[in-house]
């Protein structure tokens, strides 16, 4: 036996299959623009992770070198989050529970043979992306943490995720994306550099200087 065969989790529906079977039950009987702005929000929602990465980068243009530097590694984060939750979902190898449970008319098609359920994909996504933005903008970082949250219900309710799917692509997110984020603010200073020379209008002039003998902002303060 292989060792990914030996970690499979090929059932999930024994933890918490039938919380699974409860929300979809919830779904089916919800009104149907509910149900409509779900599916849309879990199909196409990580697209709002981007859009706010780049209103980061933009309010980033003002803010200290620091910021600047864990805004434009945040979709490199993302990638990596999403590179390690594949090796866990090539390990675990665990069935969909759509498919598990053979729940029919799921809002979400069910996917087919092969395409793992454990951890979720768009958690992990939405998770990682989060985190990276409340490292670099607070407020942006915010809505961010928000709108995973809402990401990952998301997947549970049109039926292709467990719940325990969500929660640890969740974590798998987080974990990842803390120590990143971290180190990528090490990175200031190459930022100055670059604001120092052809890069300056992409990034920014930073944060103002205090005038002389002034009380520095709270942008420089954190730069």
């Amino acid at each position: 036996m292989t060792p990914s065969r030996a970690l499979a989790v090929y059932d999930g529906s024994g933890i918490d299959g039938g919380l699974y079977a409860r929300v979809v039950g919830w779904a089916d009987a919800a009104p149907h623009w509910l149900d409509q702005v779900i599916k849309v929000w879990s199909a196409l929602g990580l697209g709002l992770f981007a859009v706010l990465m780049l209103w980061a980068w933009w309010r980033a243009r003002g803010a200290g070198s620091t910021a600047m530097a864990r805004v434009l590694a945040s979709p490199l984060v993302v990638i990596v989050a999403y590179a390690v939750n594949s090796g866990f979902k090539s390990v675990v190898e665990e069935v969909r529970p759509c498919v598990q449970l053979g729940m029919r008319g799921t809002l979400e098609a069910c996917p087919g043979a092969g395409d793992w359920s454990f951890p979720s994909n768009h958690t992990v996504i939405a998770f990682a992306a989060a985190t990276a933005l409340w490292f670099a903008d607070r407020r942006l970082g915010a809505v961010a943490v928000v709108a995973a949250v809402l990401m990952g219900a998301s997947r549970v309710w049109v039926g292709v995720h467990y719940p325990h799917d969500v929660l640890v692509g969740a974590l798998v997110g987080v974990l990842v994306a803390v120590p990143l984020a971290l180190a990528a603010g090490r990175a200031a200073p190459l930022v100055d550099r670059a604001r120092d020379g052809a890069l300056r209008p992409l990034l920014g002039a930073g944060a103002v200087a205090p005038a002389a003998g002034g009380r520095p902002s709270l942008e420089a303060q954190r730069r």
